[in-house]
């Protein structure tokens, strides 16, 4: 296996998620899957823009933007090294009454394989964790804000 994926339904609208993805520099105080983010370019985030990413038992990592859509509500990234490359993309939906937030990681390249299988298990447990922080942050800024 090489692609993972993993869905999340939150209730509430997109319009309350989407913004809370894309600001990259807030990730860790929702998820404890990023400990530190450092921004290497100024302004938001666009096609091009890299930010620095500090993971727990991860070597520290440059991803750059690779595709970002503010109107479909989606952004994909990259780290790229030799022999490896690994894409994760983020998107957010309409979903019943509320939002569907899909996060995903695609390993490509010579090692790419081997890299997947070795990180299986802590790749699903780094996206169960986002997703679960994700719907709770924004499900929080929800019941705030009512």
């Amino acid at each position: 296996m090489k692609d993972f994926r993993i869905a999340v339904e939150i209730h509430a609208p997109p319009g309350r998620v989407w913004p809370v993805l894309l600001d990259v520099a807030r990730w860790p105080e929702w998820t404890p899957t990023v400990t530190s983010v450092h921004r290497l370019d100024p302004g938001p985030l666009a096609v091009g823009s890299r930010t620095r990413l500090i993971q727990p038992k991860l070597e520290p990592a440059v991803w750059k933007v690779t595709e970002l859509d503010e109107l479909a509500h989606n952004f994909t990234w990259a780290v790229r090294g030799i022999g490896i490359s690994v894409t994760a993309r983020h998107q957010v939906e309409w979903f019943k009454n509320g939002t569907c937030a899909t996060l995903s990681l695609k390993y490509s390249g010579l090692i790419g394989r081997i890299m997947a299988r070795q990180l299986r298990d802590l790749n699903w447990d780094y996206l169960a964790a986002e997703a679960e922080g994700l719907k709770r942050h924004c499900e929080l800024q929800e019941l705030l804000s009512l």
